[in-house]
């Protein structure tokens, strides 16, 4: 994995295996592409039936669910552009590649999704001023076609939405999907039986602000990201400690664990060794050790022979 990248040595980089690394990425983007593409256009056709069909049918509850659905196919879309930039391989200019925009897309997914319900918010407020008729039958067979879109469409995530964010974010949309388009059912076969308007403003709040709650996590995830936090499966005392205790590390200072994207994690740290530099040999064990302890992909370690007195960050 190490070999034939020694010439980083002085510097103590880690990075050998680096190559291997971007064929296994841009390998894993070709199958995300054709799930991406079936899932917009199945998601988009359904959007504009339900516009239509919310209008025909007079359900404020409809136009929830597709503005949700609206919310997704965006979302979507922009998963999909940011899993293909961050294939791209690195440039002069953009010396990680372009690896971050996917964290940049779960940011704008999540204020998209505010919009939207912002929209379906006072639309729905305003069925509640002028109630309209709302015809029960129409809206549950429009909703049932869009549980059975929506739960399609996840399953093409589900095997990738286990390590990426971005893949997470676009699976649970459609999951939430499903369970919108489900309560919309619901909704019609109560204003069926009851024969009750009101039935369906309220299931439309009920849905907004369900929504609301839900994209919350995926906002401060995204943010979190954003402002280069150590991610959430990362122990950064963990680490510290980890190589703090390796022979002959005497002190670990600026140390730096941060997403380079959804899925990938970058690293750097200053170790303190008196005895000297403990070779290559060393520095490259203990990055492929952080790659499988931590599963922190892209550590650059740099050995120092003496404290320096400039230790400003946390020594």
């Amino acid at each position: 994995m190490g070999a034939g990248h020694h010439h980083h040595g002085g510097h103590g980089h880690g990075q050998g295996h680096d190559h291997g690394h971007a064929h296994g990425h841009s390998h894993g983007q070709g199958s995300h592409g054709t799930a991406f593409a079936v899932a917009v256009l199945l998601n988009a056709g359904f959007v504009v039936a339900e516009v239509a069909a919310s209008f025909i049918s007079g359900s404020a509850a409809l136009l929830a669910d597709a503005g949700h659905n609206l919310g997704d196919v965006l979302s979507l879309l922009l998963a999909w552009g940011a899993s293909v930039l961050a294939a791209r391989p690195p440039s002069a200019r953009y010396t990680y590649g372009l690896k971050s925009t996917s964290i940049l897309a779960a940011m704008a997914n999540a204020a998209l999704l505010w919009v939207a319900l912002g929209a379906v918010l006072i639309e729905t407020l305003r069925r509640f001023w002028q109630p309209e008729p709302v015809n029960g039958w129409q809206m549950m067979a429009v909703a049932a076609i869009g549980i059975g879109i929506n739960l399609a469409s996840a399953l093409l995530f589900a095997k990738g939405s286990k390590s990426d964010l971005n893949l997470r974010a676009a699976f649970q949309h459609l999951l939430a999907d499903a369970v919108v388009s489900a309560s919309v059912v619901f909704a019609g076969l109560a204003i069926l039986l009851t024969g009750e308007q009101w039935i369906d403003p309220v299931a439309s709040l009920i849905i907004t602000l369900g929504l609301a709650w839900g994209s919350w996590d995926l906002l401060r995830d995204a943010i979190r990201m954003g402002l280069l936090a150590v991610p959430r499966h990362i122990d950064e005392v963990a680490v510290h400690g980890f190589l703090l205790a390796q022979t002959g590390v005497s002190a670990v200072h600026d140390l730096h664990i941060w997403p380079m994207s959804t899925t990938e994690v970058a690293f750097t740290a200053h170790l303190v060794m008196a005895e000297g530099h403990p070779g290559d040999a060393f520095v490259h064990a203990l990055a492929r050790e952080l790659e499988q302890r931590f599963g922190i992909h892209h550590a650059t370690i740099q050995i120092e022979t003496a404290m320096a007195h400039d230790c400003h960050l946390h020594c």
